[in-house]
């Protein structure tokens, strides 16, 4: 028997369509359902390595983790990486298709209709229901020709559709009444509900714009839900992680917000470590004195390390580095590390430039991508960064480049299943390839007892904790949101009646 679906869709960006899909997710895990997440297309740089090299959304693989199962490329068949403001590397079914302008794109699409619904399918067949979600909102009226995300998809998948509101940004009725009012009439017979998302206040003062919303709309409110505290995988550059300001830690951490920044959920169990004041700075003067500079991933190295040597930071973090701080960088950040980077192919700007020199290394960027998921341990290091050697490690490769060390620089790990180097060190400065690479524990508690080890604290002062059971018990937090604050009979009933 085929799964039942019901989507989620939103009036904007950002409304919170990603979080409500894993708690519905979740919650009907917990009521006994078989379910999946689905996103036809994915618009990120924030990606994931599955277990069999392809890529894909990390907004479903947090979905599939609330929703108990292994991460499937099925779940997002097609992701849009953006390589610039307009164009994109096209990824379907986790390979890589090409690069291309956003007009080509818009042109070509409704020709991966065939590998959307095969996906849809396979999972339609293993699931009893399908959560999907929407991509912005469904009356982008430039952008409705040949949907295949929105409304295009709900119809597709036959979905009755949720449609969320965010509350926060002001406007909400506006936001519900101008977006069903701008669909075609088909396509309002498919809104079953609306939510109201990211409340803070008082529900009763809410009530009469309730009222007056459902009379107009003649569409129930089938929940309000509360501006959420829970620590879940965020999207790309719309996360409020990027603004944190905590003081207090006596461990100053930073991470370099460079332009095309992407998995940063790289450094998520650093942000919520005890003690950890966790900062991005997209400044030399935002800097400050910290213990350890970290440079993350990127779609486009040698555009972003222009940019910092543009801005000032690359000159501020060589003279840190040059004083003793900690310096570490991931996969794009690795890479700028180094000494040259040649783009011979043009899978980036093309040329060579010259990489930051902390490391002695060369990076080429070749035609093929690297994908694939890694598991082993910290080699030998000597150095600064001694305490991770022989630390577990566990994680996913996904990058152009292959880097090449020189005299000077020593194998930080081994992991490669082509045998290549995939991270390496020199005195106060490492760098791997590696993504997720503190989600392991043993290695998140050896980095941290590091830099309390250099400002002479105590390691008892270091509280780590288990990454997966964290997380289990952030999806139970926002199911339970989601169990006081959505109508579930109501959820349940326009699964059930479809459109």
């Amino acid at each position: 028997m085929a799964a039942k679906a019901i989507m989620i869709q939103g009036t904007m960006s950002n409304a919170g369509k990603s979080l409500l899909t894993g708690g519905l997710l979740r919650v009907m895990k917990q009521d006994g359902y078989r379910v999946a997440p689905f996103k036809s297309q994915n618009m990120a740089l924030n990606s994931f390595i599955t277990e069999e090299g392809l890529e894909m959304g990390r907004a479903q693989v947090m979905q599939a983790e609330a929703a108990g199962i292994k991460p499937s490329v099925r779940m997002n068949p097609i992701l849009l990486k953006p390589t610039n403001d307009t164009g994109s590397q096209v990824i379907v079914n986790g390979e890589v298709r090409g690069n291309m302008p956003a007009r080509e794109y818009f042109r070509y699409k409704k020709e991966l209709i065939p590998d959307i619904m095969e996906a849809y399918r396979s999972l339609e067949e293993e699931y009893d229901i399908l959560v999907l979600e929407g991509a912005g909102s469904p009356a982008e009226i430039n952008l409705k020709t040949d949907d295949i995300v929105n409304m295009g998809m709900a119809k597709l998948a036959k979905a009755p559709v949720l449609l969320a509101g965010d509350i926060d940004r002001g406007g909400v009725f506006a936001q519900l009444v101008g977006t069903v009012e701008l669909l075609t009439p088909e396509e309002r017979a498919m809104v079953k509900g609306t939510v109201i998302n990211k409340f803070r206040g008082d529900r009763t003062i809410l009530e009469p714009g309730i009222q007056m919303l459902e009379e107009r709309l003649r569409i129930p409110t089938v929940g309000v839900i509360p501006y959420l505290q829970v620590d879940i995988d965020d999207e790309d550059s719309l996360t409020e992680r990027f603004g944190r300001k905590e003081t207090g830690g006596f461990l100053d951490i930073v991470a370099l917000r460079i332009p095309r920044i992407s998995n940063f959920t790289d450094f998520r169990p650093l942000e919520a470590a005890d003690g950890v004041n966790f900062r991005y700075v997209t400044s030399a003067g935002q800097l400050g004195n910290p213990d350890l500079i970290l440079i993350p991933g990127t779609k486009n190295t040698m555009e972003d390390l222009l940019w910092l040597r543009q801005n000032g930071l690359e000159a501020a973090v060589r003279k840190a580095a040059a004083s003793g701080t900690l310096v570490m960088g991931i996969c794009g950040g690795y890479q700028m590390l180094g000494e040259t980077l040649s783009d011979p192919y043009g899978v980036e700007a093309g040329g060579k430039i010259r990489g930051m020199g902390l490391l002695p290394m060369d990076t080429v960027f070749e035609k093929e991508k690297t994908r694939t998921q890694t598991e082993g341990r910290f080699l030998e290091i000597s150095g600064a960064f001694s305490g991770l050697s022989g630390a577990a490690l566990k994680g996913y490769e996904i990058h152009m480049g292959i880097s090449v060390l020189k005299e000077g620089a020593e194998p930080l790990t081994g992991l490669s299943p082509s045998g290549t180097v995939d991270g390496a060190f020199a005195g106060n400065v490492c760098g791997t390839y590696v993504h997720g690479v503190f989600d392991e524990e043993e290695t998140l508690r050896a980095l941290l007892e590091i830099l309390c080890g250099r400002k002479g604290l105590s390691t008892e002062a270091v509280r780590t904790f288990d990454m997966a059971a964290y997380k289990e018990r952030q999806y139970d937090l926002l199911a339970d949101a989601i169990r006081r604050n959505m109508d579930m009979e109501a959820v349940y009933r326009i699964l059930e009646e479809g459109i």
